[in-house]
């Protein structure tokens, strides 16, 4: 078995793990202070947003000599706004000027003829109308906001509405990042980013949803038992999916890479940029909220709840009443801790009194008597 795998197993048994729910409050700061940067990104540097939102005309130059810098220079100057020019594989090149018209874009297609010694009946120009642009971005608000609701509305059916507000939460928190890398890295936003910010959605939601199904099925029961509190057997939950979701992640991660620094970066092919950085931060972004936010924010919900808030104190007052008599933390010789279908398992992040008794006693990390009444 590789050493990922052998690690997998001892996470998912509860052998190992590391306290995600304990250290909650540094990953929140972590990630509010991400979010403000993104924030202000958007808000001094604002978005680079394409011909397709701003309208304007793209030009398709023949083959020529001239090199993109130069052609860059005279459009700039022939049109009197930034030009973005790329190189094409017939040697020729498209030039792409935003918030031109028709009158405007006639005599910037001439004076580039004569700039770089092409014959104008050979450039092809392209016009584009903001309006297009502006009914794309409706159209994705609209779907954006009907994702939402769905998901809200099913996530609080399927689970509860404490977890149905974390992955929203972690949803906003993921679309605010990307948004942000758009904006401080300077990246062109088309509809091909649009598209990217929409797929994004799926990805992010796939792996809290997967922390959350195991969360459901580790805390059926739980205030039935004293032995652990609402928080630890989140925690666990994470732990046991960690392997699982970094796998998925590395593995979607790998072709959009691909696209983004090989085909965008060392080809030269900018427009596969377009999409790529929004799935490749935004699928970062998702697995990081599903460990560090959906899930310690579902167990902060929780613990408000009183009968969770109760069990937290009959925990911890067990675990202090064991710890003065010197017996074993986990209270495995107590009947009333024996629940049927309940969390069973060793929960990291449990104190280490709790854990040595569970590995003393019950071997391979998984405490004794946990399944049934004897």
């Amino acid at each position: 078995m590789s050493r990922l795998g052998a690690l997998g197993a001892r996470l998912y048994r509860g052998e190992v793990g590391y306290d995600f729910i304990g250290k909650r409050k540094f990953w929140y700061a972590l990630s509010i202070l991400i979010t403000i940067t993104a924030i202000a990104g958007v808000a001094v540097r604002g978005l680079n947003m394409g011909i397709e939102f701003k309208g304007g005309a793209v030009f398709t130059i023949p083959s020529t000599s001239v090199s993109v810098t130069q052609a860059r220079t005279d459009a700039q100057e022939a049109s009197g706004h930034d030009a973005i020019v790329q190189k094409l594989g017939n040697g020729g090149m498209r030039i792409q000027v935003t918030e031109l018209d028709t009158k405007q874009a006639d005599g910037v297609r001439t004076q580039l003829a004569k700039d770089l010694k092409v014959d104008e009946a050979k450039i092809n120009a392209e016009l584009v109308g903001p309006s297009w642009g502006a009914t794309i971005a409706n159209k994705a608000w609209m779907g954006l906001g009907i994702f939402m609701v769905l998901v809200v509305i099913y996530l609080a059916i399927a689970f509860e509405w404490r977890m149905a507000v974390a992955a929203l939460v972690a949803l906003i928190h993921d679309l605010t990042i990307t948004v942000g890398v758009y904006a401080l890295v300077g990246f062109e936003v088309t509809p091909g980013t649009v598209i990217g910010l929409l797929t994004i959605l799926g990805y992010s939601l796939y792996d809290t949803v997967v922390v959350f199904d195991s969360l459901k099925e580790g805390s059926n029961g739980i205030t039935k038992q004293t032995r652990w509190t609402y928080s630890e057997v989140a925690n666990r939950s994470i732990n046991s999916t960690l392997v699982r979701s970094i796998n998925t992640t590395v593995v979607a991660l790998l072709p959009v890479a691909g696209l983004l620094f090989i085909g965008g970066g060392f080809l030269g092919a900018g427009m596969l940029n377009d999409i790529s950085l929004s799935l490749f931060v935004g699928l970062a972004a998702g697995a990081y909220s599903s460990i560090f936010i959906a899930t310690p924010l579902v167990a902060d919900l929780k613990e408000r709840d009183p009968q969770i808030k109760a069990l937290k104190k009959r925990v911890l007052a067990k675990r202090a009443a064991a710890a003065a008599k010197g017996e074993p933390a986990d209270g495995s010789s107590d009947s009333d801790d024996a629940v049927e279908d309940g969390p069973a398992d060793m929960v990291p992040g449990a104190p280490a009194a709790a854990v040595a008794g569970q590995r003393g006693r019950g071997g391979r990390g998984r405490p004794s008597g946990s399944g049934r009444r004897r």
